[in-house]
């Protein structure tokens, strides 16, 4: 059972995953009782770093003095002399009870500060490996979480992960560039294709620009349906939630596929949700 301090770290954790809009739920009801705690704890932390990268006015080294702070402290959140706070106190208690591996949250503060010092990326291996320490913790904990932690099902997760932040960044191309200055398209793809950062800037909705966003959200969405086979060998509630996260994101890219306006952010309606929902519930495969 949860001590007071725990429920009450926890409680922390939940209300932080609830105040922040995602296209994809996050410790939602459908989720069992006993895993919706530890998946706040780890969403909330995921969540404060990354605010610590990108929320604000301040300088690039006064956001990797707090991530290396928030490191430290990620080091030593089982220490008594650590001042308290609900998130590590969460995080701690969920790290102690399902024997998690710590090295994959550091690997998100290692995406957190890259998101603070690199702004281009040269090719597509690159972006890829920004996603191994963006994305792919978040599932690799997951399956720990369920005890199914092999070989192959991280290979199904990391598809499903580096999928889903690949279709994040396509939805919010021009955001990122204009809010943030990044750009999370290969500098060599977008030269070959003729696209400039002026196009991002401006919309544009030349044909090559529209074919070179579409190409991206194409191979992005067949990665994301490689991984789908997880949802079943995990099973029951989770698998269940697993299959709406990742056909919520594959209907994102349907719709970022059929739209000329590539730049524009696609939202989830309620039909697009019912549709997923179908699709979940209806056990629909998908092929090439």
């Amino acid at each position: 059972m949860h001590s007071s301090a725990n429920n009450e770290a926890y409680k922390h954790c939940r209300d932080i995953a609830r105040r922040h809009y995602e296209n994809f739920p996050v410790a939602s009801w459908l989720l069992p009782g006993e895993l919706r705690d530890p998946i706040s704890a780890i969403y909330a932390f995921a969540r404060t770093a990354d605010d610590f990268a990108d929320e604000g006015d301040k300088s690039a080294s006064q956001r990797i003095s707090e991530l290396n702070a928030y490191s430290d402290r990620l080091d030593t959140m089982n220490q008594v002399k650590t001042k308290p706070d609900p998130v590590f106190i969460a995080l701690n208690d969920s790290c102690i009870r399902f024997n998690l591996d710590k090295s994959l949250l550091e690997d998100l503060l290692t995406a957190f500060k890259q998101d603070v010092t690199t702004t281009r990326y040269a090719n597509f291996p690159e972006v890829l490996a920004y996603c191994k320490y963006s994305a792919n913790p978040v599932g690799r904990l997951l399956i720990q979480l369920v005890d199914k932690d092999t070989t192959q099902n991280r290979q199904y997760s990391d598809s499903i992960c580096t999928a889903l932040q690949l279709i994040n960044f396509y939805q919010d191309i021009q955001q990122d560039y204009i809010e943030n200055n990044r750009i999370y398209l290969a500098q060599d793809e977008m030269q070959h294709s003729g696209l400039t950062e002026q196009d991002i800037f401006n919309a544009s909705d030349e044909e090559n620009v529209i074919a070179f966003i579409h190409s991206q959200v194409l191979r992005a969405d067949k990665m994301l349906l490689s991984g789908l086979p997880l949802c079943g060998i995990i099973g029951g509630r989770l698998g269940l939630e697993l299959r709406f996260t990742v056909l919520g994101a594959h209907r994102i890219a349907e719709k970022l596929l059929d739209s000329r306006d590539v730049f524009a952010r696609p939202r989830l309606t309620l039909f697009d949700w019912i549709l997923s929902a179908f699709r979940v519930l209806s056990g629909k495969r998908f092929t090439d």
